[in-house]
């Protein structure tokens, strides 16, 4: 399994990179990530971004001024983040890029970090709810007191929500059951597992594995935009229709209906 997901990742966080700002829909799970990670983050501190891929957030928040450390499983991914981040001209800010699972954060010390990132799912294609619970305290272990945790994980009733436009020949599978029962997933892009977490069964994972963090919030990436993606870049093109929907969406993200539609679920935890 984990064979498969490295090589998976030797070519899938490629298009994540682009896929964060494709157009207006998949920029909603950027920008809202962002407006958390500005809401949280502390001014100064080191800050691990577990599972970055090519390193997206790394390169913005390297630009905003905060010092990264850059883990992914996959040592194509590292490579190509390390090109991309000398281009950028911040390698004065990304302390190190490393290649590391997720499940396993022993090459770095308890209470590192100022802030410890997760985000795009990579929770999500950890195989098992033993090795999910063992990232998650991982995350935890190696932040400091205080520090701010972001997790961000595919979430079961958005997924299922966008079967009839995204993957119609799923529905017509016995995984779809499994997918919508437990959010045990084996076709993902195809072949691949994925497990699509409820927004509950998030917090109580969490709650279970992490019994010195707590969740501030849950919020709703896409929120109620999530079954339209076409609908939604239509309406981007006109200024103030998209003004309006953003405003609305920021506002309602955090609402229990609302993160429960997502198809991306960010979790802000804090360790206490």
């Amino acid at each position: 399994m984990i064979k498969d997901i490295r090589k998976l990742y030797s070519t899938y966080w490629e298009h994540e990179h682009i896929r964060l700002k494709q157009d207006p829909y998949h920029s909603l799970e950027f920008s809202t990530t962002l407006m958390f990670l500005n809401k949280y983050l502390p001014k100064a501190g080191l800050v691990l971004d577990a599972g970055g891929g090519t390193g997206v957030y790394t390169i913005e928040l390297a630009k905003q001024g905060h010092n990264m450390v850059l883990l992914d499983i996959s040592s194509h991914n590292i490579a190509a983040a390390k090109k991309e981040i000398a281009r950028e001209g911040i390698v004065q800010n990304v302390k190190s890029a490393v290649v590391g699972d997720i499940t396993n954060l022993s090459g770095f010390k308890d209470s590192t970090f100022d802030a410890v990132l997760c985000l795009g799912g990579p929770l999500s294609l950890v195989y098992g709810k033993p090795k999910r619970r063992k990232a998650m305290s991982e995350l935890v272990r190696v932040a400091k007191h205080g520090a701010p945790i972001f997790i961000s994980v595919m979430n079961r009733y958005g997924a299922v929500s966008l079967g009839p436009s995204g993957w119609p020949e799923e529905i017509a599978t016995d995984n779809f059951r499994s997918l919508w029962k437990t959010g045990e997933d084996r076709l993902w892009i195809g072949k691949y597992y994925c497990h699509y977490f409820s927004p509950n069964e998030l917090v109580s994972e969490f709650g279970a594995a992490c019994k010195n963090a707590e969740v501030l919030e849950l919020a709703g990436l896409e929120g109620l935009a999530t079954p339209s993606i076409d609908a939604i870049n239509k309406l981007a093109k006109n200024k103030k229709a998209w003004k309006n929907w953003l405003e609305m969406h920021y506002n309602l993200c955090t609402r229990p209906e609302v993160v429960n539609v997502s198809v991306h679920v960010l979790l802000v935890a804090r360790k206490k």
